[in-house]
């Protein structure tokens, strides 16, 4: 439920996983891995990234309605295969 509140709201709000990171003060790599349900985050990871976001703690615990679909990444992102 935490990743995909936290992918929901940080695509509502247009903002990159680069610069949420940099505004919470954690590696990309470090989010992605939550979004991807891969990590567990502290509770004052959790507030910052609240605060980051703007939104009440508890918005990151809010169950999807029934039938949501899973939030899709950005567009625009890193090219894949291409070096």
């Amino acid at each position: 439920m935490f990743a995909w509140n936290l992918r929901r709201l940080r695509l509502e709000r247009g903002i990159s996983q680069e610069r949420l990171a940099a505004d919470s003060g954690v590696d990309r790599a470090y989010l992605g891995l939550l979004e991807k349900e891969e990590n567990s985050a502290t509770l004052d990871f959790l507030d910052k990234l609240a605060s980051a976001l703007d939104v009440p703690l508890a918005e990151f615990f809010r169950v999807p309605e029934p039938g949501a679909k899973k939030p899709k990444a950005m567009s625009g992102g890193r090219p894949r295969g291409k070096r």
